[in-house]
């Protein structure tokens, strides 16, 4: 496993942990679907949630949530669609998440920001 993958590991974990604290529903993560990538998908108050986890140690390339562009939101909506065409939850209340992480590792510190409905 590379540093951006691990990187990316350690983001996860830490946005399913403040998920978790806010009383959301972990329902899957990392689901391959339609050759994409959903990071977490989480039910709470009767809704269904996608969540996307950008994670970022440096702000050379920008912060975290700088690096989610009309591009990758469209291919987001591809997973989406392709997800619920299997999906037997009955939740009609859908949103796409996202959560940017910006580590500081000198620190030890990591900045949590959570984006709601971000289409």
């Amino acid at each position: 496993m590379n540093h951006n993958q691990k990187v990316g590991q350690f983001g996860e974990k830490l946005a399913i942990d403040y998920l978790t604290r806010k009383g959301y529903k972990i329902i899957d993560k990392n689901i391959k679907i339609s050759y994409r990538e959903i990071d977490v998908i989480a039910r709470k108050n009767n809704g269904l949630i996608f969540i996307e986890v950008k994670t970022r140690t440096s702000d050379k390339f920008g912060f975290a949530d700088e690096a989610v562009s009309s591009k990758k939101i469209k291919r987001l909506k591809t997973a989406i669609s392709a997800y619920l065409k299997n999906d037997n939850s009955g939740l009609k209340n859908l949103r796409l998440d996202l959560i940017a992480i910006d580590i500081n590792k000198g620190k030890k510190i990591a900045k949590i920001k959570h984006y709601k409905d971000i289409f």
